[in-house]
C-alpha cells in the first residue's frame, strides 16, 4: 500500500436552499463588497439575480462581472480583473460551471499579486494570501469548487494553460442543489458524465490512494445511480441532490489522483475547435476506456456495477463490456458518438497530441500512453 497523505482546506455547506447561509458566511468573515464572476447565461435565467438579492438582503454591496465564456481566454481574464480593481471589493464569488470558477480563481491571483495568468501556469507558483473566493456551483460536472486548479486558453497558442495550487482553492463552497435543477437535459448530460469521468478517471490513476479511491467510489456510485434519472427530469430533488453531491466527490477524488488520457486529451480538442469540456470528454470516453481496458486490474468491474443499471452485480464480467456500456450511455444521453460529428478535423491531431503529452494526466495514466498512442486515439475517436 502506497503512502498518501490529503487535506480538505475548506467549508463546504450542502443542501437544498442552502444559498440562504451566504450572507452569514459574508459576515463572519467581514466581507462587505463582493465581486460576483459568472455568465449571460445564468442572468439570462434569472440565477445572478437571485444570488445578488442574497447577497444585498444581507446588507452587502455586490458588483457583477458577467461576461466569462466557454473555454474563457487571457483576455476574458485581463477584463474581469481591471473590473475587480475597479470595483473596490474584498471578495469574490463564483457561480457557475467550470469556466467561472476558473476566472474567479485566476482573478483571485492576479488582482492580488499582479503578472499574467502565463506567470502562474503549473505547479505551485501562486504565494499565500489570494482574495478571498466563495464558490457556487450551477452545474453538477466539473467539481471546480474542491479543486486546486484553474485553466485558461490562450487563444494564440490554442492551449489550455492549468494553473495548480492550493492557494486558489475557494475558501467556501456552497452546493445548493436547486440551482442544478433548472438546466437543459443537453448540460445536464455533459456535466454529468464529465463528473463520472473525474471520479473514474481517478479511480484507476497510478497516483490513486485509499482516500481518492473512498470518494471517487462514492462519487460513482451517486452519479451512476442517479445520472440518466436526473437528465430525464431536473426536478427530481433526490437525484438532483445526489448528482451535486457526487459531482463534488468526484472533484475531490481527482484534486489528490490526477485525472488520465480523457482530459488529457479533451482540452485540445477544446482549445483547438471549441467543443464544450463535458462533450470532448464524453465523445472520447469510449475510445480511452476500451484502451485503457489492457491495464485493468479489476476496477473495471466496479466502474460497471456502479454505472449499471443491472439491480445485480455482473457475472463473468469482461473489460469490453465497460466500453460497450459507456458507448449506450453516450447514446442514451444525447451525446455525439465521434470527434467529427462536433467539427473537429484530422488535420489538428499531431498538433493537439503535443499538447496532450505536456499534461500531467496523460502521466498518471494507467497505461502507458506515448505521443503515437496519442494521434492513434484521436483519429480512433474521430
Amino acid at each position: 500500500m502506497k503512502d498518501f497523505n490529503f487535506k480538505v482546506p475548506q467549508v463546504i455547506e450542502f443542501g437544498l436552499g442552502s444559498l440562504k447561509k451566504l450572507p452569514a458566511i459574508l459576515d463572519e468573515n467581514k466581507l462587505d463588497h463582493v465581486y460576483l464572476v459568472s455568465d449571460r447565461g445564468l442572468e439570462a435565467i434569472g440565477v445572478v439575480k437571485k444570488i445578488q438579492d442574497i447577497i444585498e438582503a444581507g446588507g452587502i454591496k455586490c458588483t457583477t462581472y458577467l461576461d466569462v465564456l466557454p473555454n474563457p481566454t487571457v483576455d476574458i481574464v485581463n477584463e474581469a480583473v481591471a473590473g475587480y480593481k475597479a470595483s473596490g471589493a474584498s471578495s469574490i464569488i463564483a457561480v457557475g460551471g467550470g469556466s467561472p470558477m476558473d476566472v474567479a480563481k485566476a482573478v483571485s491571483v492576479l488582482a492580488q499579486f499582479g503578472g499574467t495568468v502565463h506567470d502562474y501556469v503549473g505547479l505551485g507558483k501562486v504565494p499565500v494570501g489570494t482574495i478571498p473566493m466563495i464558490a457556487i456551483p450551477t452545474t453538477a460536472g466539473t467539481g471546480s469548487e474542491v479543486t486546486a486548479s484553474c485553466v485558461i486558453t490562450d487563444e494564440e497558442a490554442n492551449y489550455k494553460m492549468s494553473i495548480i495550487s492550493y492557494e486558489i482553492l475557494p475558501k467556501y463552497a456552497v452546493l445548493d442543489p436547486e440551482l442544478i435543477m433548472t438546466a437543459p437535459a443537453s448540460i445536464a448530460a455533459a456535466c454529468g458524465v464529465d463528473a463520472f469521468i473525474h471520479a473514474m478517471e481517478a479511480y484507476v490513476s497510478t497516483d490513486a490512494t485509499l482516500f481518492s479511491d473512498a470518494m471517487g467510489e462514492k462519487a460513482m456510485e451517486l452519479i451512476g445511480g442517479n445520472l440518466r434519472r436526473f437528465v430525464a427530469n431536473r426536478k427530481d430533488e433526490e437525484a438532483a441532490c445526489a448528482m451535486m453531491a457526487g459531482s463534488t466527490f468526484a472533484g475531490i477524488a481527482f484534486a489528490w489522483a490526477k485525472l488520465g488520457n480523457i482530459h488529457g486529451m479533451s482540452h485540445p480538442v477544446s482549445a483547438y475547435f471549441h467543443i464544450a469540456h463535458g462533450v470532448a470528454n464524453a465523445i472520447l470516453m469510449p475510445t480511452v476506456v476500451e484502451y485503457n481496458a489492457l491495464a485493468d486490474n479489476g476496477r473495471y468491474e466496479k466502474i460497471y456495477n456502479y454505472l449499471s443499471t443491472d439491480k445485480e452485480p455482473v457475472k463473468d464480467f469482461k473489460p469490453s463490456m465497460l466500453v460497450d456500456l459507456v458507448k449506450e450511455l453516450n447514446a442514451e444521453l444525447g451525446i455525439p458518438a465521434s470527434l467529427s460529428a462536433v467539427g473537429v478535423t484530422e488535420d489538428k491531431f499531431e498538433e493537439m497530441a503535443t499538447d496532450a503529452m505536456k499534461t500531467v494526466n496523460v502521466m498518471v495514466n494507467p497505461r502507458q500512453t506515448g505521443f503515437k498512442d496519442v494521434v492513434n486515439l484521436y483519429q480512433k475517436a474521430f
